[in-house]
């Protein structure tokens, strides 16, 4: 992954004080155009990596890349932080590198650096037909420092009614899911996630963020994500599948599938979501070969009627 080799330059640069990117390239088993690249991106995110040209020259860390990598401010950290280090695409690797990373860096900076890595979680999985586009939304980074901050906000945001309220809510981390941007959030209400394409004012406060103990956004967005695709796809199927026509079940409906263990006969327990009994049904119609629906009985019946009308049809 990316995030890896940005994390593992950086280290190299902070280690050896200039690298070349034929170094690099044999280091991570890269190519050197694509080393280049990655060394530009470090300096493109904020983190103040210089060429030096001609026979001895290469890529360098100002300030000689000194142990406690002194040449890097603040706000060069939290951006190192942010381009490297997103929750959820952080691979074990990355993360212990990140961790070696913060005990090197200056004390006022861990703080706001450890805060930048576990401030985003990436989904690249989106929710159907959101209507988002794949351009950050205005207020994205003013949000992002608040949870960075750690400070409270004043949001104004529009429901999906249209109707436009004003509330004070404590960011706890930002998601991307697909091309949409969400905030997780601690309210009086409770844990409460926004749309940030619906946000239409934030002023931030001085006033520190009420964290709740243990809160790990992962795990959070993790709940978050398991409920709403609960509340999309209410009705729950049970049924046993013959072992060839898992391909063509999972084909059909996607990650709305459960696969659960094997019967004696071979056919596989299977749990199958959608929203609506009859939409399931019309899915599951054309799979009757392998597929044996046991409940609800509901969807049994809406499959007679498919089975009834196809017959009549074309009998």
């Amino acid at each position: 992954m990316r995030s890896d080799r940005l994390v593992a330059i950086l280290l190299m640069l902070q280690r050896r004080g200039q690298v070349t990117a034929p170094e690099v390239a044999k280091e991570l088993e890269i190519s050197e155009r694509t080393a280049r690249r990655d060394l530009d991106a470090l300096g493109m995110a904020g983190i103040p990596v210089y060429s030096v040209q001609g026979r001895a020259g290469g890529w360098r860390l100002l300030g000689g890349g000194r142990t406690d990598l002194s040449g890097l401010t603040a706000s060069e950290a939290r951006a190192l932080f942010l381009v490297a280090g997103p929750a959820a695409a952080a691979t074990p690797e990355v993360k212990a590198a990140l961790r070696k990373l913060v005990r090197a860096l200056p004390e006022p900076f861990r703080e706001q650096a450890e805060a930048a890595a576990s401030s985003l979680i990436v989904d690249s999985q989106s929710w159907g037909s959101s209507g988002a586009t794949n351009q950050p939304p205005r207020f994205l980074d003013t949000l992002q420092n608040a949870v960075i901050q750690g400070v409270q906000a004043r949001l104004g945001y529009v429901d999906n009614a249209g109707n436009e309220t004003e509330r004070i809510v404590h960011p706890l981390g930002i998601v991307a899911k697909g091309p949409s941007w969400y905030i997780v959030a601690h309210t009086d209400a409770g844990r409460r996630t926004f749309r940030i394409d619906r946000v239409s004012s934030v002023a931030v406060t001085d006033e520190s963020v009420q964290r709740p103990e243990n809160f790990d956004l992962a795990e959070s967005w993790h709940e978050i994500a398991t409920e709403a695709d609960r509340r999309r796809t209410p009705v729950e199927v049970h049924a046993m599948c013959a072992p060839e026509g898992l391909g063509y079940l999972q084909t059909a409906v996607g990650d709305n599938l459960e696969i659960g263990a094997a019967a004696t006969d071979g056919r596989v327990a299977v749990v199958i979501r959608g929203p609506s009994e009859y939409g399931i049904a019309g899915h599951l119609a054309g799979l009757v070969e392998w597929l044996e629906i046991a409940a609800p009985q509901s969807v049994r019946d809406h499959l007679a009627r498919i089975g009834t009308a196809l017959t009549n049809r074309y009998r």
